[in-house]
Parts: structure tokens; C-alpha cells; sequence
């Protein structure tokens, strides 16, 4: 086995850890996913249920099929999972993970509906978020500074 990844919700209320050696991930570009995480595709580490130890709050889940589950944050609304639950594997949302980059893009699903263009940014316009003035603003009065 390998080291283990942590994850959890934007709130902080609902955390995990997989201990999974391999760290192939990859896009998910169904309508279900796209409407489920409102994005064009959805990144995924596919692990085993028994390497996934769930901590603080307990994830809520909603069949967004007859046979596909979805976890998510009760607390914040994160979406953290898919699984069907009758297989031994789940679904970890890439971006749930303290370190995305910990995981690497190594294949696409459902390719029947990837939105062409939306995946592959580079070569576009970029800036870092605390390079934008009134984004830098917010957090300032958020804060309570220049007040």
C-alpha cells in the first residue's frame, strides 16, 4: 500500500483518507456527472470501499439513479462521491482532495457527451486569484481590513 490521501468538504464537516496505491484518476464526461457536479465533466480517483475511512460528519448520499449513488456534505453541499452500491469501489471527487495534484489524469468516460473545449485550457488567457484587484477587495472588507 501506499501513503494516504485525504479529502474532504469545503465546510471541513465531513473529511476522509484512502489508502490506495494507485493514482490514476480520470474525467467523467456523462450527463449525470455534468448535471450532478453542474460542470462539464466530473474528476474521479476510483479506489477500493474498504481503503476509505469517512471522519466527522457522516456524508449524505442521494440515488441519482436506480443503481448510482452520490455523496456529498450535508453540512456545505460538496459533492465527494459516486459508487454503486452494490460494488466494491467508490468514486472520490478530485477536487475533495487536499492535494488534487496527488492524483493523475490517465483516462476519459462517457465520451458520448464531453463538451469539446471546456477540458483543455491551455494556450488561454490566465490569472492567479490574488492577482484580481476586487476579488482581493472582498476578502480585504471580509476581514475587516480598510474599514
Amino acid at each position: 500500500m501506499s501513503d494516504a490521501l485525504t479529502g474532504g468538504c469545503q465546510c471541513g464537516a465531513t473529511r476522509f483518507s484512502a489508502t490506495h496505491a494507485d493514482r490514476d484518476a480520470y474525467w467523467c464526461h456523462c450527463r449525470m456527472c455534468q448535471q450532478a457536479l453542474g460542470n462539464v465533466a466530473a474528476a474521479f480517483w476510483n479506489v477500493a470501499k474498504e481503503v476509505v475511512q469517512w471522519t466527522g460528519r457522516e456524508r449524505a448520499t442521494y440515488m441519482s439513479s436506480p443503481f448510482g449513488r452520490r455523496g456529498f456534505c450535508g453540512e456545505c453541499g460538496t459533492p465527494l462521491s459516486f459508487d454503486y452500491p452494490d460494488s466494491p469501489n467508490i468514486d472520490l471527487t478530485v477536487g475533495a482532495l487536499d492535494d488534487p495534484a496527488a492524483v493523475r489524469l490517465a483516462s476519459h468516460f462517457g465520451v458520448e457527451s464531453r463538451v469539446h473545449g471546456w477540458t483543455a485550457g491551455e494556450g488561454l488567457p490566465e490569472m492567479r486569484s490574488e492577482d484580481h484587484a476586487p476579488l482581493q477587495d472582498r476578502w480585504a472588507r471580509a476581514r475587516g481590513e480598510g474599514e
